[in-house]
């Protein structure tokens, strides 16, 4: 079957559609679970400086960042179904590799490692999710395939703070590598079907040319995820250290639980939104709240203050993650979509990943709450970028889409 005939199907929640959401939750969770928890790691058990810790964390991007730019142009080359199961075999083996790291640098090398591995996986569920998602639903589609993302963002941090306060580090990687050997038997079960891509297309990928690794159309949406995974990658990484020096480490633990729950209530309704009147609608708040759950942690000294933000950060990084995405899908054609994703996850991983290194150098001349503050400022100046610079092509053509809709309905 097509990826035309699938989308053609106008029910959401279809068989697939669920399990490749399913399996794109347990992918990230173990990611995100294993984010927050590393740079303390590096500091307690190989003595690493917060900037060698931040990169402990960072260079996990990297691999990812490498697997998108290699695996968004090989995919349709190679074949989905190939993509997933083996990019979920490669990340099971490099999650074992996690029970030897007698040192930091051995550290480092899993770390990308089993980044590459995640970006493999990753790269292939967002492309197939969208086979599955009818094309008058775009933006409800990614919403609720996107709230297994922020979900993850949430939840994988939740647990890796409450195992790393109760058990050990070893006890944490045998819990990792439990959830991904049950993906990789999933990622074998799950009928995933390649679409058929035409000759022309084919010597497209099979060349070297810049646009073969990344697409263009989304450069503007995609830089933006950039500044915006700078930004949020100072809760990502810190959180722990900022959390102990607060002397607020049991209360921090249900800051991914308030985190979670926001985004679990409102991401429908964001989607909706998106659909109905534009990405600007939704766009814009997620810049105002990421800046102000970023400023609330710069000034926090209370337990609620602290919740609070995680409320806010909510609203704000995982609203733009998932729009960001639909963004993405709404500017380039079936054949175009697995580059572009490829593209934007770029962005938005290779802020992640630089963004703890940068940040943890920072905080040799800034306090953590300065740190935080700094953090803050950037939605901010990406909002301003936006409305200056940002005129998508098809905006007309939807405000048309969306007035003839408006007018069957009534």
């Amino acid at each position: 079957m097509s990826q035309i005939v699938e989308n053609s199907v106008e029910k959401l929640f279809n068989k697939g559609f669920i399990s490749i959401t399913v399996i794109n939750f347990v992918v990230y969770l173990v990611y995100y679970l294993l984010m927050v928890i590393i740079a303390v790691i590096a500091q307690d058990q190989l003595h690493a400086s917060l900037g060698q810790a931040g990169l402990a964390s960072g260079i996990y991007i990297i691999g990812t960042l490498l697997a998108r730019l290699f695996v968004g142009k090989k995919l349709e080359l190679v074949g989905r179904k190939a993509v997933l199961r083996y990019g979920a075999l490669f990340y099971l083996l490099t999650t074992i590799a996690y029970l030897y790291i007698p040192t930091i640098q051995l550290l480092y090398l899993v770390r990308f490692l089993n980044g590459f591995g995640y970006g493999t996986v990753s790269t292939a569920t967002n492309a197939i999710v969208t086979a599955y998602i009818p094309s008058s639903k775009h933006g409800e589609g990614i919403n609720y395939y996107g709230l297994s993302t922020s979900l993850a963002a949430a939840i994988g941090p939740f647990i890796g703070m409450i195992l790393l306060n109760t058990t050990s580090f070893y006890f944490i990687i045998i819990f990792s590598i439990v959830l991904i050997l049950l993906t990789t038997i999933a990622c074998f079960i799950f009928p995933v079907k390649n679409i058929q891509i035409t000759a022309e297309h084919r010597a497209m990928l099979e060349s070297w040319k810049l646009n073969t690794f990344l697409e263009k159309k989304v450069a503007f949406i995609s830089s933006i995820a950039f500044v915006i995974g700078v930004a949020y990658s100072c809760v990502l990484s810190f959180l722990s250290s900022y959390a102990k020096e607060l002397n607020l480490v049991a209360i921090s633990s249900f800051f991914f639980v308030v985190y979670a729950l926001v985004i679990t209530f409102t991401r429908p309704m964001t989607g909706r939104i998106f659909d109905a009147k534009g990405e600007r609608y939704v766009m814009y708040p997620s810049y105002f709240f990421l800046t102000l759950g970023l400023f609330c942690l710069s000034v926090t000294h209370s337990g609620w203050l602290l919740l609070l933000s995680g409320a806010f950060v909510g609203l704000g990084y995982g609203t733009f993650m998932s729009n960001g995405q639909a963004v993405c899908l709404k500017t380039c054609d079936g054949h175009h979509i697995g580059i572009a994703l490829s593209t934007y996850f770029i962005g938005l991983d290779l802020g992640l990943g630089v963004g703890p290194y940068i940040l943890g150098e920072l905080h040799q001349f800034l306090t953590f709450p300065k740190l935080y503050f700094v953090s803050g400022l950037l939605p901010i100046a990406c909002a301003i970028v936006y409305k200056l610079f940002y005129h998508p092509s098809y905006e007309k053509k939807e405000q048309a889409l969306r007035l003839q809709r408006a007018n069957q309905n009534k």
